[in-house]
This record gives C-alpha cells, structure tokens and sequence, in this order.
C-alpha cells in the first residue's frame, strides 16, 4: 500500500439543520501542524462530506497532523465523527450515505409540492356556485402545509444560502413552524370548520415560533435557545392534548358524515406523535446521530397521504350522489312524460272535440249567412207580393248553390287554388249557361298557396261565389271571363280575375252588402281585393302573395 493512496478525509454532518465555519481554519507550522482545509464563508458545508486529501510527503512518524474545526454555535451545527485513512475507506461509505439522505430529502420535497399543486389547483379551480359560495379552506390549508414542508426539507441541499444569515436559518426553520401550524389548521378544518378563534391561536403560534427561531440564531446564547426549547416543548405538550381531544371528538361523532375523513387524520397524527417521541427517545441522545435515521421527517408525508385520500373520498362520494341524483332524476323525468303522455293525450281529445265543435260552428255560421241569407231573402220576396217568380227563383239557386259548395269546402285540399276554381266551375258554370253566360276559361296549373288553410280557403271561396253571383243577378252580360295566373315568373302567388261584360256600377255609390263581406274577407285571409267597372266591363281582382 502506498503513500499516495493514503488521505485523511474529514465528514462534517448536521441532520436537522445547516452549519458553517465562521472564519478558515488556522495553518500552524511549527512542528509539522498543517492546514486542512478552508471553509468559504456563506456555504452550509455541514450538509456535505469534505474529503481533504494529505500530501504523502507530511505523512512521516515524526510529523504531527493536527485538525483544528470551528463551528458556529448560532447555526445549530453538530459534527460527526472525524476519520482519517484510505480514500477507498472513507470516500465510499460517507458519500453513499450523503447519496441516500440527498435522494431522501429531494423524494419528500418533490411529493411535497405536487401535493402543493394538487391542493391549490383544486382550490383554485372549484366552480363558483350560489352566489355567496367560497372555495373549500381545506384545500388551501394543505396547499400551503405542504409548500412549508417542500421548503423546510429542500434547505438540506441548498449549498450555498439564498439569504444573510441569520434571516436564512429564520426561514428555513420558518417553514417548519408555518408547516406546525398550518398542519393544526388542517386536521381541524376536517373536524369542523376553524372558528375565528382558532384561526387568531394559529396566528399566535406562528408568529411566537417565528420569533422564538429568530431570537435563538441571532444571539447565539443560551437564553434564545431556551426560548425556542420552551416553544418546541409547548408545541409538543400542545400536540399531545389537541390529539387526544381530536381522537375523542371522532369518537363521539362517529355515526356523522366525513367519518372515514377524521379517522385517517386521527391515524396521521398519532403515526405522527410516535416519530415524535422516537425522535426526542432515540435519535436525540445517540452519540451517533449522524449515521441514525430518523423518521420525523416523514411525518408529512402522512398528511399528504391523508390529504389525497380525502381527496379521492370526496370525489368517490360526489360520483355516487351524482349517480344517484341521475338516477332520480330519470325516475323523476319517467314520471313527468308519463303524465305528459297523459295530459297529450287529454289535450288531443280536447282538441279533436273544439275542432269538431269549431267546423259545426263554421257550418251552421255559414249555412246561416249563406243558405240562411238567401232562403230569408226568398221568403221576404214572397211575402211582399212584388217579386217576380224568376227573381224568387233565381234567389233559392243561389241558396241550393252556396249550400253545395258549403258542403265541398269540408274536403277542399288547403292552399289548392286549382281545385277550388274546378269545384267553383262544377257547381255554378251550368247555371250560367243555362242563362246564356258562356265561360271562358284561363286558367294556369298554380302552386299551392302553402298558408292559406282550410279557413281561408272557405273564405276565397265565398268571396269568389259572391262575385259570380252579383255577375249572374244583376250584370246582365253575355260573356264572363275567369283568369287565374302565377304573380311571378318563379311561380309564387295568384292572380284571380273575373270579367264581365255587363253593365257595371258606380263603385262610389253602389251600396251592396256583398260587397262589403268580399273586402271583410280578403282582409281576414291577406289577400288584395280590387275592383273596377265601367258600362262593358266589371273587373274582380284578386291579388294572392
């Protein structure tokens, strides 16, 4: 074995907080006493082993190699053992175990703040409800419990101090406080939510540990570690109380809702009080502190595993009373159409019974104004003894007429001008040429009128046999000319045209009844009604758009 191969290696390790040289180490050299190393003011170098190696030369039996540390009290440093031989016995073993407790630190920091996220980003993305709603505390709390964690533990590889100290040991430890306090927070808003006072207790806790920190790494003696001694053992004393009522209360509201919530925290925190006092029975009084595990550490852990089972609790039960308000809700919709089904069904038999209602009204409305009409006016002529017995006569045709064609319109097809004008034709054209008024007939094939229906058919209908009719009793013509024409070369609308060559009237004095009923009717239905004579020609317009 060589010279070269031996080194002295120096492992300086703090397991709960950082530690730094306050000024380089002294180099003596009287009597071979040497320099070991420098430590760089600024840099937490008690997270790290430092291998110094030894220049082969100083290694004679008559050298003496002395190590001088200095540690800063202010910075809770502690030293592990320091141990001097070959590289390959020193190098190996203390960096693989720096190795294991770095990959330890960075697995809790990184689930720590994917906790973090997870909480926050529900609590920032639940939907505004009712007005007046607010965002679940429980979310935020556990949020901000495990960011305090994330950075409490990541202190244990920053090497080099984002802050001056002592305000970096403030924050650091800081943390762990915020992360004390917020973890009170939690477990009670599980419970119930935190009144107004718990959350004033909360913010005395925080602020009092804060200042306890603070005050024990600024002056560095005896009295400020006390002081945060006196906090930490009021926090623990506290701890056990709060754990022992939390698990009474669970006990007591056990047949409520949230049950299995309260008894995963109530396992959290008694996993928690037994690291605890692992923590303060094993590992604090061991000479060997830095090869000993600890397990405190991993306290959060429990929560944020309580916390994602919380979680999944809550959406498990919103998935079952989503399933179940489906489910009542389509028992509900199956009963509503049931009775909609059944009020359809009343609601058609009613309707069917107003519209067989309605068209006997419409029929005995017309019989009456037509049939009725024109039966009334024969009796009148009869029983004053003037009219003539053709007069009479002619008056029962235009009753018998206006009666067939009141009997036609029940099946006349809506909108279908031609069908109207052949039925018109069938009825009324033999009556003229038995009074030697020949037809002339123009008529196009027509689109169907889609909006006018059945009662505005009925209504062209009337208005069209009221015209034929004032030509057959009182025009006097020889010729009578009926004209039917699409308005548009595409094929929309009708024009209907009735002419006569008959004596006309004047249209400012003539006073008809007729007359007044066909612009009463072509207003109901839409239509255009214009009308022009003069002595040889009478023109009835019908303008249908």
């Amino acid at each position: 074995m060589t010279l070269c191969k031996f080194i002295l290696g120096i492992s300086v390790w703090l397991g709960v907080a950082s530690s730094q040289a306050a000024e380089p180490l002294e180099r003596h050299q009287a009597h071979a006493v040497m320099m070991i190393g420098s430590i760089t003011s600024g840099a937490n170098r008690s997270r790290i082993p430092q291998l110094k190696p030894l220049p082969y030369q100083l290694l004679r039996s008559h050298n003496l190699l002395r190590v001088q540390l200095r540690e800063n009290a202010r910075r809770r440093s502690g030293l592990s053992p320091v141990l001097a031989g070959q590289q390959s016995e020193l190098e190996i073993p203390n960096l693989k175990l720096y190795r294991t407790r770095i990959a330890k630190t960075l697995v809790m920091a990184v689930i720590s703040l994917c906790v973090s996220a997870l909480a926050f980003w529900l609590w920032l993305t639940q939907p505004a409800q009712l007005a007046g709603a607010r965002r679940d505390t429980l979310y935020l709390l556990m949020g901000v419990n495990a960011l305090a964690w994330a950075i409490g533990v990541s202190e244990a590889i920053i090497e080099t101090p984002l802050l001056p100290w002592p305000w970096w040991g403030v924050f650091s430890m800081g943390a762990y406080v915020a992360w004390a306090t917020f973890t009170f927070l939690f477990c009670h808003q599980v419970l119930r939510p935190v009144p107004q006072r718990g959350w004033a207790l909360a913010a005395v806790c925080l602020a009092s540990g804060i200042l306890s920190v603070y005050l024990a790494l600024r002056s560095g003696e005896i009295w400020g570690w006390q002081v945060l001694s006196t906090w930490l053992g009021a926090l623990a004393l506290w701890s056990v109380a709060y754990v022992m009522w939390y698990i009474r209360r669970t006990w007591v509201e056990r047949n409520t809702a949230g049950q299995a919530d309260r008894l995963v925290i109530c396992g959290a925190m008694m996993l928690a009080v037994m690291a605890g006092l692992r923590e303060l029975l094993v590992v604090s009084p061991s000479s060997n502190f830095y090869d000993e595990s600890s397990v405190i550490q991993y306290t959060s852990l429990l929560f944020g595993m309580a916390f994602v089972f919380i979680v999944a609790n809550r959406f498990r039960t919103a998935s079952e009373q989503s399933r179940d308000l489906t489910h009542h809700l389509a028992l509900r919709v199956a009963e509503r159409e049931k009775d909609l089904a059944i009020s359809y069904g009343e609601m058609e038999q009613l309707a069917r019974e107003q519209s067989s209602t309605a068209e006997r009204v419409r029929i005995l409305r017309d019989l009456h104004d037509g049939v009725g009409s024109h039966i009334s006016t024969a009796i009148r002529q009869l029983e004053s003894g003037q009219s003539r017995p053709g007069e009479v006569l002619q008056t029962l045709r235009d009753s018998l007429d206006q009666l067939k064609l009141s009997i036609d319109a029940i099946n006349l097809p809506a909108g279908d001008i031609n069908a109207l004008l052949a039925n018109i034709r069938y009825r009324l054209e033999p009556r003229f040429l038995a009074c030697n008024i020949p037809w002339h007939w123009s008529v196009h094939v027509l689109e169907p009128v889609i909006r006018l229906d059945a009662s505005a058919m009925r209504q062209l209908q009337f208005m069209l046999f009221e015209a034929l009719s004032n030509v057959l009793q009182h025009a006097q013509a020889s010729v009578l000319q009926i004209a039917a024409s699409p308005l548009s070369s595409q094929g929309k609308g009708v024009l209907l045209q009735m002419i006569d060559n008959g004596l006309g009237f004047d249209l400012a004095h003539v006073q008809r009844r007729g007359l007044q009923s066909m612009h009463d009717r072509a207003h109901a239905i839409g239509v255009t009604l214009n009308l022009t004579s003069v002595p040889g020609r009478t023109v009835v317009e019908i303008r249908i758009e």
